[in-house]
């Protein structure tokens, strides 16, 4: 089968061909056997590059997988071969799921109880894009900050993969939501989303514009802080937040990790979540499983829809990198298996 192989660490944005390159094209990689007898293959048809997969190349990425490794995280396909003792899924089925690294390939194996089946109403490419970004927000969103309706959002880098996911669960959840984004193209989506007020970076302060938007619509200040940013945003957005609130903490996309006063945490009741979604597998898998399930429905139903900002085939990976690494991206960068050609306009 064809993969893509990390075989060393540096930059996943210079071209293949190149011997600087960490990633390389493998056109033979061994075809993953079923080692047991609940296990399924599946083809891949979409998997979804994430900043972690791109941090990971790196070996900026608190996991390091031993080299060489295939990356990539969540995916979606078709059910191709199934074990013995395989009972929830046959050849054929449509499913999705994600995994510590190896979805950058034509195929993969998973156990079948770590897949979910893909519903009417929401095709391949999206199910791709699902798990991890709208599955970071749910569970930062729903089971730890608890968001409830009329409470006030603030989302950082609200037009990003796992921003708009958030924004658009908020929504779903009855807050009003605040996005934080930069440039036009970015507020107009968000805007699109029926978000409650933007503010664009490149015209304004964050401070100024929020106090200004809570003021018109007397409101105190914000319940809950989305951070995947970090660095001197997480500083002046801790300026409005509410007595008693929430802060998820979600990443670092500035490089720079945020320092919040424990004094004033002390005194304003705060309560800081570290959101590390991927060690739910390990710790409350249960959680991770009704979160997807939840998200499956909801864009089943139309309640929250995924935003494909680039897509590119699997010889095009330094390129879609690069859409991560320059910021070019309003919503998911994925990777389209098996087709020679993918269109990259935005959608």
């Amino acid at each position: 089968m064809e993969a893509l192989l990390c075989e060393k660490l540096g930059d996943p944005t210079v071209p293949h061909n190149s011997p600087e390159s960490p990633i390389t094209i493998a056109r033979s990689h061994p075809v993953p056997s079923l080692a047991s007898p609940t296990a399924v293959r599946v083809r891949i048809h979409a998997t979804s590059l994430n900043y972690a997969n791109y941090l990971q190349i790196l070996g900026k990425y608190q996991e390091k997988p031993p080299l060489p490794f295939i990356p990539g995280s969540d995916y979606s396909g078709v059910v191709e071969a199934v074990g013995d003792a395989v009972s929830r899924f046959k050849v054929g089925d449509r499913v999705c799921s994600f995994s510590a690294v190896g979805s950058f390939a034509e195929l993969i194996v998973a156990d079948e109880m770590d897949l979910f089946p893909v519903p009417e109403g929401c095709d391949l490419l999206a199910a791709g894009a699902l798990p991890v970004a709208f599955g970071t927000s749910h569970v930062a969103l729903v089971h730890r900050a608890q968001l409830k309706a009329g409470q006030v959002l603030l989302v950082l880098g609200a037009a990003g993969g796992v921003g708009l996911s958030a924004v658009q669960i908020g929504k779903v959840c009855g807050a009003v939501v605040i996005a934080v984004a930069r440039g036009a193209e970015k507020v107009q989506l968000l805007e699109s989303l029926g978000v409650d007020h933007v503010v664009d970076l490149t015209k304004g302060n964050v401070t100024e514009s929020v106090k200004k938007f809570l003021k018109m619509r007397d409101l105190k200040g914000v319940d809950v802080l989305y951070d995947p940013v970090g660095g001197k945003l997480t500083k002046e957005s801790l300026k409005l937040l509410n007595w008693g609130a929430n802060i998820l903490v979600i990443g670092f996309a500035s490089g720079e990790v945020p320092v919040i006063p424990a004094n004033i945490a002390l005194v304003k009741n705060w309560t800081v979540h570290g959101l590390y979604w991927g060690s739910h597998k390990i710790y409350l898998p249960h959680v991770l499983e009704d979160s997807l399930k939840e998200l499956l429905s909801w864009i089943s139903k139309g309640l929250i829809k995924v935003h494909i900002s680039h897509s590119y085939s699997l010889q095009e990976a330094n390129l879609a990198f690069a859409a991560i690494k320059e910021r070019k991206a309003i919503g998911k960068v994925m990777i389209v298996i098996g087709k020679s050609s993918v269109a990259r306009s935005k959608l």
